[in-house]
């Protein structure tokens, strides 16, 4: 799948920066990242067993997570190639179907992700402002629905953007702005009119990110509305405190997001480290914090936490 090289051929190559300034110093840079990698890598696959193992966490709203936890998977194994060829053998080239390619995973799977996340604000909706039909509404093929029609979304609408990409050519260094291949930084790079291709980009971040955050926000003024007109306070905590998860999982995902796309669209001359740092932080961050805040802030994964390692000390000691 991955075509790294150091030389010019008839196809355009592009070239990774990776943390301008800091070159001599790339080798133990590459420390952290591997155990961020590798924290994340853990950490969702740890959130995949723990759903399919543990009985009282097959419910909606944890099948959602699986199916976050599944594309944060794919989005760290997706940046994992270039940022650990950049960091340990010192590659900075990679080719052109290469990119498209790596280009494609990250921009589906983001769009994938933004889709759970609006597909788990409908699950606390339903399950806050209709507890009593829950159990109608959220059922095992809407759970699969809902899940299938974020990753049609994101395939579909992310599918024209290498075929665009491909008919545009490419000259000079072709210096990328980030350890992987994002495609305002690619659109950047080429000679010819990209008027078509960028208006395109614009739809896709339309129909998928901004309509995703107008249907999240929507979905907690509902609950918001409906937990203030609860008379027991109590219950108006409990109701909030089950939401908290899914605000932070959103927080980290999309705040990360706008602050890359601000950063590409309104600030030309920004730092290469500024723009790196927020490249990082957009698809190592969320991957890393999600199965963390879940573990800190959910109880039922807590719960299952404890009965596993509880359950495994149990057994070491015998």
């Amino acid at each position: 799948m991955w075509s790294f090289n150091h030389t010019v051929s008839n196809w355009p190559t592009f070239s990774f920066i990776g943390i301008p300034g800091l070159e001599a110093a790339q080798i133990w840079i590459s420390i952290p990242f591997c155990l961020l990698y590798l924290l994340a890598l853990v950490g969702n696959a740890l959130l995949l067993i723990l759903v399919k193992a543990e009985q009282n966490l097959h419910e909606p709203q944890f099948y959602f997570l699986a199916v976050l936890a599944l594309t944060d998977l794919g989005l760290s194994l997706s940046t994992m190639p270039s940022v650990l060829a950049i960091f340990w053998f010192n590659v900075h080239y990679i080719g052109l179907d290469a990119c498209l390619t790596q280009m494609f995973f990250i921009h589906t799977l983001s769009s994938v992700e933004s889709g759970v996340l609006v597909a788990m604000a409908f699950d606390r909706l339903v399950a806050i402002c209709a507890p009593l039909n829950y159990p109608r509404i959220l059922t095992h093929s809407t759970v699969a629905c809902l899940s299938g029609a974020a990753i049609i979304r994101g395939a579909t609408l992310v599918a024209p953007l290498p075929f665009l990409l491909r008919t545009l050519p490419f000259c000079g260094a072709n210096i990328l702005s980030h350890s992987y291949c994002y495609y305002p930084d690619m659109l950047n790079l080429a000679c010819g009119v990209v008027t078509f291709s960028g208006v395109y980009g614009l739809v896709f971040v339309l129909f998928t990110f901004a309509v995703d955050v107008v249907f999240i926000l929507a979905s907690y003024m509902k609950i918001l509305a409906t937990v203030i007109k609860l008379e027991n306070q109590d219950r108006n905590w409990k109701s909030l405190h089950t939401c908290a998860c899914h605000l932070c999982t959103v927080f980290v995902f999309y705040l990360p997001l706008i602050s890359l796309a601000v950063l590409h669209r309104y600030t030309q001359n920004t730092s290469p480290i500024l723009f790196t740092s927020m490249s990082n932080a957009y698809l190592l961050m969320t991957p890393l914090l999600n199965p963390l805040v879940y573990s800190l802030k959910s109880r039922q994964i807590q719960a299952a936490l404890r009965k596993r390692f509880w359950v495994q000390r149990v057994f070491a000691g015998e």
